[in-house]
């Protein structure tokens, strides 16, 4: 990039050749898409001639549209619409919403007048005449009915009228300031303590360089900026993200910012901003370069020049070899309107770039521009990170489940559970307190970030037997059973557990949304009368384990006479109940869990989620019920040999090697990989096995495991088992080593420099007659 005239530029965005295509980066159009899920709310900031698309509304799902002048005056007329009802803020809890009333001078506990959209038209889209800020609304009313109507999420297009206009993600809050840093060029700010950074790539796959120095260091000549060593060290990983581990730290360990929302996940703190020096040794003397010009933006603060400048470079895909330990790169993995949001925790002053490298792939092979906005410090800016259902879905922002605010005062370590946040332990009681508390008492757990599908019709049935690998016909009514899906080779796209509520209606309880796409695909490619209803975040749920989760039950559990009773429920059996008597909360009760003990799950929508987690706490306090978090869920669905995806089954496993045969039925006529299955079934190559290894170290996913000097399997999952009092590990195994008490080596450290001794047996480690979970 020297400022010489470019006679043809490219973009990665919509490129489609056989031989080279970007499915995760559609072509830049002018629109901007995103997901509305229930209780949420979403600003758009429209110009004269934008048009705004809704696609999902229905009589039984509304919107609510909230639309203001400049002047903060209803301005609905803009979009050609008359109020028809208001927004109660003091029901509707949605913090930017209110935090953006109160920074426009206006009053968070007043109705504000709307227009509920009610219509079975798909899409709805209207155009703004004039200039207008519109607020997108999900009432919290919406969730759902246990019956199979449950709410589903709505798509929000904003396209703009000017072809040119930047694609600016939807403003967190109220911005004190926002510039846009041109490609090739940097800009220093100030911020202060409390305020938020946003960091947006406006067209995709741009780096943007990064530094931030603390003001009072400044004013006393020292340089105190963000040490990339240390940020390292103290988060254990290669960079903070939202949640427990979020700071970046100064030599001396001290915090400068947390990282508040991240939407694309990939960036580097090893490689320094990119300097003279190195374009010079690639044959470009002359070329632009983010060292020069943080420091050309840095001086007028005092800050000395560097010819080379470390840096956190947001948006760089960067990774190590794990064989050469070279650091790689390639394009980047950050979408248009990607962005980093931080809040800074001291005064700082701070510089950001818009990386000018055109000669090699980290910005695409074509730099653009980087966006800053910053917010003043009371807007109300949660931690989330992004999540899309497949690479070239609409993106929705990670959510707190309906349990959150029980479930904020006992952690602060929450991790992504697809779109949810999920609890990874609770201090009070640690992972191993969790685990004894599920072996020997009850314990409650938050699986709301489980995918729920309805599949309803009548032709449901037919569908899921194509589908699934048990036999579906035999399936009574308020029973469900534990299955799989497979594709044409047999490989596990998913696992789960469904239920039959009526002859025509099911429930599908399962890991990703890979489950609903081929539902859905097969229901169509069959032209089959039946719908897959994707709940989504609209039914959270619980799951209750332990021995002592059918006496708490038996406190809070009403159920009426035409359906199966708490104690009737026998293993993988659900019902209907209410919360204490028949005017109480209604939740769907099964007898399921993933924990190999006595269990149960609760199945609830969103407006009745606290109520039932405060019945489930107040019953279970005499038997020492304890809030559990996954880290203690996976060593006890490890000990029962319970299968994970991306660990057990994979892409290129099939079902048998998967260790899920006993969810396979061959004797059904036909389902999907069935005849894949056959042929593999008659010559098997691997198995799944466990590892009873002979000391307390834990082998990672992945570990190789060898008989003498060659390789026979692979660990698939691992733990220390506190029951054992031993590591065990599940592993997948060539059938020739498979046989128990067979002496294998686990290798670690390259896989030969250090050796776990490890003896074959069969799983589940714990209770292999499941008499714990039947009983």
């Amino acid at each position: 990039m020297y400022g010489s005239s470019v006679l043809h530029e490219f973009t990665n965005s919509g490129f489609n050749s056989p031989g080279r295509r970007f499915p995760g980066f559609p072509k830049v159009s002018g629109t901007r898409s995103h997901i509305l899920a229930p209780r949420e709310a979403s600003r758009v900031t429209m110009n004269s001639g934008d048009l705004l698309s809704m696609d999902g509304v229905t009589p039984a799902l509304p919107l609510e549209l909230v639309a203001f002048s400049d002047a903060g005056t209803c301005n609905l007329a803009s979009l050609g619409l008359k109020a028809n009802g208001t927004v109660n803020q003091a029901e509707f809890s949605n913090d930017q919403f209110k935090g953006w009333i109160s920074s426009q001078g206006g009053d968070p506990g007043l109705p504000v007048s709307s227009y509920e959209l009610v219509t079975e038209a798909d899409p709805v889209i209207f155009r703004a005449t004039q200039p207008v800020t519109v607020w997108l609304i999900r009432p919290a009313s919406i969730d759902g009915l246990i019956e199979g109507n449950g709410a589903g999420c709505v798509t929000i297009l904003h396209k703009h009228a000017a072809a040119d206009e930047p694609l600016l993600p939807p403003l967190l809050g109220d911005a004190r300031d926002e510039f846009t840093i041109p490609r090739g060029t940097g800009f220093g700010y100030e911020l202060k303590a409390g305020e938020f950074v946003q960091i947006i790539d406006v067209e995709g796959q741009q780096c943007s360089d990064f530094m931030a120095l603390r003001s009072d260091g400044l004013d006393r000549g020292n340089e105190w900026m963000i040490d990339s060593t240390a940020t390292r060290s103290m988060v254990r990983r290669a960079y903070p993200g939202p949640g427990l581990l979020d700071k970046f730290y100064d030599r001396e360990m001290r915090p400068l910012l947390n990282v508040v929302q991240d939407t694309c996940g990939r960036h580097d703190t090893f490689g320094l901003a990119c300097t003279a020096r190195g374009y010079e040794e690639r044959g470009f003397p002359g070329h632009v370069n983010c060292s020069d010009n943080m420091s050309n933006v840095l001086a007028p603060y005092g800050v000395a020049r560097r010819s080379a400048w470390p840096a956190i470079n947001f948006f760089w895909n960067t990774w190590i070899d794990p064989a050469t330990h070279h650091i790689l790169t390639e394009e980047s993995y950050s979408r248009p309107g990607d962005y980093v949001a931080m809040r800074a925790m001291e005064d700082l002053v701070c510089v950001s770039t818009a990386c000018p490298d055109d000669i090699d792939p980290i910005n695409g092979w074509n730099p653009t521009d980087i966006h800053v906005r910053i917010y003043r410090p009371e807007t109300p800016i949660r931690r989330a990170v992004a999540y899309r259902e497949k690479e070239d879905a609409p993106m929705s922002i990670s959510q707190e489940s309906a349990f959150h605010d029980r479930l904020a005062p006992l952690t602060q370590h929450f991790a992504p559970a697809r779109d949810l946040w999920a609890p990874v332990s609770f201090p009070a009681h640690g992972t191993l307190g969790e685990y004894w508390a599920c072996r020997e008492a009850v314990t409650v757990q938050d699986m709301s970030g489980l995918r729920k599908y309805d599949i309803v019709g009548p032709d449901a049935e037919k569908l899921l037997q194509q589908a699934t690998t048990r036999n579906v016909a035999k399936l009574p009514v308020w029973r469900g059973s534990y299955t799989i899906m497979c594709d044409e080779s047999g490989s596990v796209i998913d696992d789960g557990t469904l239920f039959r509520l009526a002859p025509e209606i099911f429930r599908w309880c399962c890991g990703s949304e890979e489950s609903g796409r081929t539902l859905q695909a097969l229901a169509t490619e069959l032209d089959m009368q039946v719908r897959v209803h994707a709940l989504r975040n609209a039914m959270p749920n619980l799951a209750i384990q332990g021995p002592k989760s059918r006496e708490l039950l038996r406190k809070i559990a009403f159920t009426q006479p035409h359906v199966p009773s708490l104690d009737n429920l026998k293993w993988f059996g659900v019902t209907i109940a209410r919360l204490h008597g028949r005017e109480g909360a209604p939740f769907m009760l099964s007898r399921s869990g993933y924990t190999g003990e006595l269990g149960y799950e609760i199945f609830c929508s969103n407006s009745d989620a606290v109520a039932i987690w405060d019945a489930v706490m107040e019953a279970g306090e005499e038997f020492g019920i304890t809030p559990m978090g996954s880290a203690a869920l996976d060593i006890v669905r490890i000990e029962a040999g319970l299968a994970a995806a991306n660990a057990e089954f994979a892409p290129d496993v099939d079902a048998f090697e998967a260790g899920l045969g006993f969810a396979v039925d061959m004797n059904k006529t036909s389902f999907t990989g069935k005849g894949a299955l056959e042929r593999n079934a008659r010559d098997p190559r691997r198995v799944l096995k466990g590892l009873l290894i002979g000391c307390d170290d834990v082998p990672a996913h992945g570990t190789p495991v060898f008989a003498g000097e060659r390789q026979v399997g692979v660990v698939t999952s691992a733990t220390r088992s506190p029951m054992l009092e031993q590591a065990v590990a599940m592993a997948r195994l060539s059938v020739e080593h498979a046989e128990n008490g067979t002496h294998l080596e686990i290798g670690q450290l390259d896989g030969r420099m250090k050796r776990l001794g490890a003896t074959v047996s069969d799983i589940p480690f714990i209770d292999p007659q499941r008499k714990r979970a039947r009983a």
